[in-house]
């Protein structure tokens, strides 16, 4: 819970930022060269310089409210105004950021001292992040694993954000490449990750059109498991992101399918099983997040994988009626030797017995520490 409280505090200090600072870079030759329909050299040279003197301010500055300023007067001269300039003007402004803005997290490495140092890392990784470019989410791959779990949340942001994607979706050999580089570096990550981090990771896992994207939301799924398995109660929200993914992997005809099926059901259960188990142990933030992963799951994608809409653990819960909420759990996950009603819609079940039997209903979980 601390690291997750750092995150929130680190990013509505940049949200703030963003939205308060003044301009701090002077934009008079940039924004004439934004009108002009067409470019020539000198002009390229003033996109060029005028990316150098935004990363320069973002790495000498000292005065870090006007860093959100800064950040803003770049990226919103990132393209041209006149239609017939924009290949010239985003071509060029493309390569001046990847250029200047990889020197620069190349040079912020050796600034002291650490807090500021650290400041300006996050700052030109936001600046990368809402960039969508492809050469610099390159680069950021090898911030993935930074020891600071700040400065990992923005690496990861900068791989895995939507526009990046969509990118990597195109189908080229080298997008696919990069996209299975990016897969295999999360996959590194995946058990030091904050929640939030852990978040960015499955919107990737769900999205990315390669099998390494399944591989690794499987891998955060085991993650997760393991984690309900120990009682430790952090994180519980990202579930919800968790088993979102992995009911759309059941929809699908990958070679995965059964495998997200089994991870959803498992995981899926043991929320309610900690939900039942934890009465004693578990607090009233911690139990609302909890009814809220299972009511959003039981909405989004139980009514979806059997075609029927429904509310009946949300209600049970809501009564505090433990027996239907039990009935509910049986009847859609399995109890005993009989299969749950998910498991005879998409066949899949719950590994082998130690005699080597298929287990049709969702593993125990552990009982919670005592207090």
């Amino acid at each position: 819970m601390k690291s997750k409280q750092v995150i929130f505090v680190a990013l509505g200090v940049f949200l703030v930022l963003a939205v308060n600072s003044a301009r701090a870079v002077d934009t008079k030759d940039i924004d004439d060269v934004r009108n002009k329909g067409v470019l020539e050299e000198a002009d390229l040279k003033i996109i060029d310089g005028f990316v150098f003197e935004g990363v320069r301010e973002l790495l000498n500055t000292k005065n870090f409210p006007t860093i959100g300023g800064v950040r803003l007067a770049i990226l919103a001269r990132a393209n041209s105004t006149a239609a017939s300039a924009a290949g010239q003007y985003s071509a060029q402004f493309s390569e001046s950021a990847y250029k200047h803005i990889t020197e620069g997290l190349k040079t912020a490495e050796g600034i002291k001292p650490d807090d500021v140092r650290f400041k300006v890392i996050i700052n030109l990784l936001i600046l990368a992040d809402s960039l969508d470019n492809l050469r610099l989410a390159d680069f950021a791959v090898g911030m993935v694993g930074d020891k600071n779990p700040i400065v990992r949340y923005w690496a990861v942001h900068c791989v895995t954000n939507p526009g990046i994607v969509k990118q990597l979706n195109a189908g080229s050999d080298a997008n696919t490449k990069l996209a299975e580089r990016i897969a295999e570096q999360l996959k590194k990550t995946v058990e030091t990750s904050s929640p939030e981090t852990t978040g960015l990771m499955v919107g990737f896992a769900g999205q990315i059109k390669i099998s390494q994207g399944e591989d690794l939301l499987l891998q955060i799924a085991d993650m997760r498991l393991e984690k309900y398995r120990k009682w430790d109660l952090g994180g519980v929200l990202v579930d919800s992101d968790i088993l979102k993914a992995l009911s759309e992997k059941m929809l699908s005809s990958g070679a995965n399918k059964v495998a997200a099926a089994q991870r959803f059901a498992q995981l899926y259960s043991y929320a309610i099983q900690r939900y039942i188990k934890g009465q004693d142990i578990l607090n009233a933030d911690e139990k609302r997040q909890l009814v809220s992963v299972l009511a959003d799951v039981e909405q989004s994608c139980i009514g979806k994988l059997l075609d029927v809409p429904q509310s009946i653990i949300l209600k049970a819960v809501e009564a505090d009626d433990a027996a239907a909420l039990q009935q509910e759990y049986n009847r859609l996950l399995g109890e005993g030797t009989e299969a749950g009603k998910l498991a005879q819609k998409i066949s899949y079940d719950y590994g082998k017995s130690a005699e080597g039997n298929k287990l049709m209903s969702p593993l125990s979980l552990p009982d919670p520490p005592k207090k």
